[in-house]
């Protein structure tokens, strides 16, 4: 029932935002009563922290079988992107603006966590891109990695509309990789930029 109680809460989360939804919402939606969700969580924010665990549990296996496929670097940033539109494709407000906005603590918290899992998700690319002739071999792997995530949270953080993220997170990927790509890595760029589904 924990697990149910999870799924359901972070679906209607970031369906309709994690300040809107209340505890009795989510009863009501499962045909539960609240005092069944109280029995797993003792408060909203503890159902909120699991819920962000869940979804960024998804996000990191997903990222994780992504990388292991034989995509080349570039591809497998646009692959990367995909996960995040379909993941949340139903979402009107950033998620992570959301929880800056109400929740800073359960913010900070899954920040902090991403952080390590992004530079190392970031390093490991830029390094296969080098290896690959598609990133310039004279980069500075770790100011890139730096750059590219302080650029991909202001996004997160400061932009309401989910759409507009994944607008100006299009137009960041673009930025990051025209700074370091090759002239092979700018062709391999524009062919995935030409994607109408992207």
């Amino acid at each position: 029932m924990k697990e149910k109680i999870i799924t359901k809460a972070c679906d209607m989360f970031l369906k309709l935002g994690f300040k809107s939804v209340t505890m009795d919402d989510i009863a009501a939606d499962m045909c539960i009563s609240k005092k069944t969700i109280y029995k797993y969580f003792c408060n909203k924010e503890v159902l909120i922290e699991e819920s962000t665990a869940m979804v960024q549990k998804q996000i990191n296996d997903a990222i994780d079988y992504i990388v292991s496929q034989d995509f080349n670097a570039i591809e497998e940033n646009f692959e990367i992107r995909k996960i995040f539109k379909e993941i949340f494709k139903t979402t009107d407000t950033s998620p992570i603006y959301q929880l800056k906005k109400h929740y800073p603590e359960i913010h900070q918290k899954v920040m902090s966590e991403e952080f390590s899992e992004c530079t190392q998700c970031f390093t490991q690319n830029l390094q296969k891109g080098v290896e690959q002739g598609l990133y310039r071999a004279d980069i500075n792997v770790e100011a890139f990695v730096n750059f590219y995530y302080t650029l991909i949270f202001s996004i997160n953080e400061n932009t309401m509309s989910e759409k507009e993220t994944l607008k100006l997170e299009l137009y960041a990927l673009e930025y990051h990789t025209r700074a370091i790509a090759t002239p092979k890595g700018i062709l391999e760029l524009e062919k995935h930029l030409l994607n109408p589904n992207i």
